[in-house]
C-alpha cells in the first residue's frame, strides 16, 4: 500500500474480463446453466404464447375412450376400425402412437393389416429407446414385417432431460442402417432430413384439435374435422406410461409432443445458435461496464444487460432461433460480483473522516507480515473530540499523523476508531530511540480550531510472529494499553505475560468452535445399583480435548460457560450425545438411565421443553430414562419460572435430581419446593463417613429423610470398596465414584455392561 492514505490498486480490468472468458467458458462446455435455462426460456414462452395451426388432429385414447371402449391394450382390431374410418373421413396421412412390433392374435392381426393395405396412408411407429442422460442406444422395435410392408415407419424416438422433459427434436433416426423420418417431420409433410431442432413450446397444447377414439369407433365424429389434414392416434390417459413434461405447461402425452414439433416445423426452419453467441454477448457488454469509471453506469449497462439477455431472445425464438443464454449471464454476474466487491472493499478500506486507510486496510496488506506491527493510541483521544466543534477530527488526525511521520515521511498509517493508528516498520532499527523521539514530539500541545490540546499516547510494538495481522495489531494494542498504565511511553508484546490472560478471554469463544469441530465429547461415569450391585445408568460428563493445550478441566470451562450464559451450546450438545448413546444401550440390552447435568439458567429457555422433547422422540428413547441433574439449585429456589420449567419437563416423564446436596444453601425448603426425583449427596460428605462420625451421621439422616419424601438417594465420590459396604449398610439406592468406575467412552462402557450381562448369565 504505497504512499500516504492510498489503497492497492485493484485488479487489472484486462485480467478480470480474462479469467472471467475463461470461466464462462467451462460454464458453457460442462453445461452447468441447464436448470436455469430451461426456467428462462419458459418464462420468454409465455412472452409469445400462440395457438396450433389446426392442420394436426390429436386422435385422443383418454380416460373416459378406455371406460366407454375397454382397458388399455386395446385388440388391434379396435385400430383396424379407426383405420377405416379415418380413410373414409379424408385423413391424409393416419399417424399411430403405438408400438406393433410384437405379436398379438392372428385374428386381430390379420384385421389390422388388411386395414392397413386398405388406407394405404397409415404411419406406424419405430423406436430406438434412450436414457435420459447418457444418450447410449439400448433397443430397437419397429414394426412386424406384415405390418411394415402395408404402412410407411416413422421414428419415435427423443430424448429427454432431468425433468423427463424433451427440447429437441431429431428430423430422422437411422434404426437397423435405416434413415427413417420423425414422426413430427412426416406429421409436417417435411422431407427427411438429419440432426435435430428446438421444440417451440411457445405453441399452446390447449389449441391442438382433439377427437376422442371413441367417437372415432363409435362413428359420432364431424368428419369436416379429419378430412385433409393429418392425424396421429395417441394415448393420453394420465394412467398410462407415454408422459412427458411439456415446459411451461406439466404432463403431457407423447403424441403432444410429435404435434408440438410438427407445428414448430411447419412454422419455419428452426435454428440453433449454441451458447457461443451469449458468451460473446456477455463479455461484449461486461467490457465496456469494466472500463466506465462511473459507477453509476457500471451498474445500469449490467443490470440491462442481464435482462436484455435473459428475456431479448423471446422476439428471435418468435422466428424460430435459438441459443442458450446462461454462459452470458452467468459473465455478467461474475463481473458484477467482482466490481460490487472491488467497491465494497475500497469503501470498507478508508476511514470516512481522515480518508486514511483503515484497520480493514491494515489487516489486508500481505507486505507487512514480515515487519514489526506498531500501534499508537491516543488515550484522551474521546474526551478531545468532545471539547472541539463539528468538522475538526480531520485537522486533529492531520496533526498527529504529521507527527507519527517524522523521520519516516514515507511509512503508510492505517487509522481505527477512537484514537488507534498502526503502521509497519521495516527498517530494523532500535525501536526504543524512535518511539522515545515521537513520545517528545506528543508533548507539544496540538493547534486546532483555536485550542490548544495535551495529546496523551501510548506505543506498544509486536516485533513479528506466523500469526495473523489481525492477531498482531491487537498484541500490539494491549501492549500500548499496559505501557499506559505502568506509566511506560512504550512496551513490547511479550507473549507469556499474555498468555494466560489471553487463553481467558479466548476460551469461550473457542468452545463453540471445539464443540463443532469435535474436541468436546462426552465420558460417561458408570452408576452402582446397590441392591443388585449391577449398573444401571451412568452420568454424561463434557471433555474437551484442545489441539495445542490438551485435556482442558472440565471445572474451568463448564464453570466459565455458566458464569458467562453461554452453557446452551455445551448442554445441547451434550444432550445429543447422550440421549443417542442411551437409546443405543437401551436397544442392546436391559433398562439404562443416563444422567445429564442442566444448569438452571437454561430453565428461563421457554424452547427447551420443545428441543428436548424433539430429541427423545429422534432417538426414541424413553423419557423416564433420563435424568437432568440440577446445578446452582440455590437460585433455582428463587425462581418461580424455574420451578413452572421443572413441573412441565416432569410432565414430559424427565426425572429430576439435585446435585450436590449438603453444599450451599441445601435446605428442607427447597427439598420441599424442587420436584425432584433423586438426590444426590455431595462428595464432600461421602469420602468421609469411613472415619468422619458427623459425616456418616448426615449422610444417614439424608438418606431417612429423602426415603420418608419417597425419592431415591445417590451417593457420589464413592472412591474405594469400604465406603460401598457403608452405604449399603445405610439403605442408600445408587453409588457413583471412582469405587464404581471412572469417566470412560461410550465404547470402554458398552464393553464393561457387556461383560457384566455375560458374568450374570453364567
Amino acid at each position: 500500500m504505497p504512499g500516504k492514505g492510498k489503497i492497492a490498486a485493484s485488479a487489472s480490468p484486462w485480467k478480470l474480463l480474462s479469467w472471467t472468458a475463461v470461466l464462462g467458458i467451462l460454464f458453457g462446455l460442462v453445461g452447468f446453466g441447464e436448470i436455469a435455462e430451461d426456467w428462462l426460456r419458459v418464462a420468454r414462452n409465455s412472452l409469445h404464447k400462440h395457438p396450433a395451426s389446426g392442420d394436426i388432429v390429436l386422435i385422443d385414447i383418454d380416460d373416459p375412450s378406455l371406460r366407454r371402449i375397454g382397458r388399455f391394450p386395446w385388440p388391434r382390431g379396435r385400430y383396424a376400425e379407426m383405420i377405416d374410418k379415418l380413410t373414409e373421413a379424408g385423413a391424409r396421412r393416419i399417424v399411430i402412437d403405438i408400438t406393433m412390433d410384437a405379436k398379438s392374435d392372428p385374428q386381430n392381426d390379420q384385421l389390422l393389416s388388411k386395414a392397413l393395405e386398405r388406407s394405404g396412408r397409415v404411419v406406424l411407429p419405430a423406436i430406438s429407446r434412450y436414457g435420459p442422460t447418457d444418450g447410449s442406444q439400448l433397443i430397437n422395435r419397429i414394426p412386424l414385417p406384415e405390418f411394415a410392408e402395408r404402412a410407411q415407419v416413422g421414428s419415435i424416438t427423443f430424448r429427454y432431460n432431468y425433468q423427463n422433459a424433451v427440447w429437441s427434436l431429431p428430423h430422422s433416426e437411422k434404426i437397423e442402417n435405416r434413415v427413417i423420418p420423425s414422426y413430427s417431420a412426416l406429421l409436417a409433410d417435411r422431407p427427411t432430413t438429419i440432426g435435430s431442432y428446438m421444440v417451440d413450446y411457445s405453441i399452446d397444447p390447449a389449441s391442438i384439435p382433439r377427437i376422442r377414439a371413441a367417437s372415432i369407433i363409435s362413428g359420432t365424429f364431424d368428419r369436416r374435422k379429419i378430412a385433409g389434414k393429418n392425424v396421429i392416434i395417441g394415448i393420453t390417459s394420465q394412467s398410462g406410461m407415454d408422459l412427458y413434461f411439456v415446459p411451461g405447461t406439466g404432463r403431457l402425452s407423447g403424441a403432444h409432443v410429435h404435434i408440438l414439433g410438427a407445428e414448430t416445423l411447419k412454422a419455419g426452419s428452426p435454428r440453433s445458435l449454441g451458447w457461443v453467441p451469449s458468451l460473446l454477448i456477455g463479455l461484449m457488454l461486461a467490457s465496456i461496464a469494466v472500463f466506465r469509471k462511473n459507477p453509476i453506469h457500471q451498474v445500469a449497462i449490467l443490470t440491462i444487460g442481464l435482462i436484455a439477455l435473459a428475456f431479448g431472445p423471446a422476439v428471435l425464438e418468435a422466428k424460430l432461433i435459438f441459443f442458450d443464454v446462461t454462459p452470458g449471464l452467468f459473465v455478467l454476474l461474475v463481473v458484477s460480483g467482482a466490481l460490487g466487491w472491488r467497491r465494497y472493499r475500497q469503501q470498507g478500506f478508508i476511514n470516512s473522516v481522515s480518508s486514511l486507510p483503515n484497520l480493514n486496510a491494515f489487516r489486508a496488506d500481505r507486505r507487512g507480515r514480515n515487519s514489526a506491527v506498531i500501534a499508537a493510541r491516543i488515550l484522551n483521544y474521546e474526551e478531545i473530540l468532545a471539547t472541539l466543534p463539528p468538522n475538526s477530527e480531520r485537522p486533529l488526525v492531520e496533526q498527529i499523523v504529521g507527527r507519527i511521520n517524522v523521520g519516516a515521511s514515507g511509512r503508510t498509517i492505517y487509522q481505527g476508531d477512537g484514537g488507534i493508528f498502526a503502521w509497519f516498520d521495516g527498517s530494523k532499527q532500535s525501536f526504543g530511540n524512535h518511539l522515545e523521539a515521537l513520545s517528545a514530539l506528543f508533548r507539544t500541545p496540538a493547534r486546532v480550531a483555536g485550542l490548544s490540546l495535551d495529546l496523551s499516547i501510548s506505543f506498544g510494538v509486536e516485533v513479528g510472529s506466523s500469526r495473523s495481522l489481525s492477531s498482531r495489531l491487537a498484541s500490539a494494542l494491549v501492549a500500548a494499553d499496559e505501557a499506559a498504565h505502568d506509566g511506560l511511553k512504550w512496551k513490547y508484546y511479550d507473549p507469556e505475560s499474555f498468555a494466560d490472560a489471553s487463553w481467558r478471554l479466548s476460551m469461550l469463544s473457542q468452545l463453540d468452535d471445539a464443540i463443532d469441530r469435535g474436541e468436546v465429547w462426552v465420558a460417561y461415569q458408570p452408576k452402582l445399583d446397590l441392591k443388585t450391585r449391577r449398573i444401571i445408568g451412568a452420568e454424561a460428563l463434557a471433555r474437551w480435548t484442545h489441539p495445542e493445550k490438551g485435556p482442558i478441566a472440565a471445572t474451568e470451562f463448564v464453570a466459565a460457560a455458566e458464569q458467562s450464559n453461554r452453557i446452551a451450546k455445551l448442554t445441547d450438545f451434550v444432550l445429543e450425545t447422550a440421549v443417542a448413546a442411551a437409546a443405543e444401550l437401551n436397544r442392546r440390552g436391559p433398562a439404562f438411565d443416563i444422567a445429564v447435568n442442566l444448569s438452571a439458567r437454561l430453565l428461563g429457555d421457554k424452547g427447551f421443553t420443545l428441543r428436548l422433547s424433539a430429541l427423545l422422540a429422534r432417538h426414541k428413547l424413553d423419557p423416564g430414562r433420563l435424568t437432568l441433574e440440577l446445578t446452582e439449585t440455590a437460585t433455582l429456589a428463587e425462581s418461580g419460572a424455574g420451578i413452572e420449567m421443572l413441573g412441565r419437563l416432569r410432565e414430559i416423564g424427565v426425572r429430576i435430581a439435585i446435585d450436590d446436596y449438603g453444599t450451599g444453601l441445601s435446605t428442607l425448603d427447597y427439598l420441599k419446593r424442587i420436584p425432584a426425583d433423586e438426590i444426590k449427596i455431595d462428595q464432600s460428605f461421602v469420602k468421609g463417613i469411613v472415619e468422619n462420625r458427623s459425616d456418616r451421621l448426615m449422610v444417614q439422616s439424608t438418606i431417612g429423610l429423602v426415603h420418608s419424601l419417597g425419592r431415591i438417594v445417590v451417593a457420589e465420590g464413592v472412591e474405594h470398596r469400604e465406603i460401598i459396604d457403608i452405604l449399603v449398610e445405610l439403605d442408600c439406592d445408587v453409588a457413583q465414584g471412582f469405587a464404581i468406575g471412572r469417566p470412560m467412552s461410550l465404547e470402554s462402557l458398552s464393553k464393561r455392561l457387556a461383560n457384566e450381562r455375560k458374568r450374570n448369565a453364567a
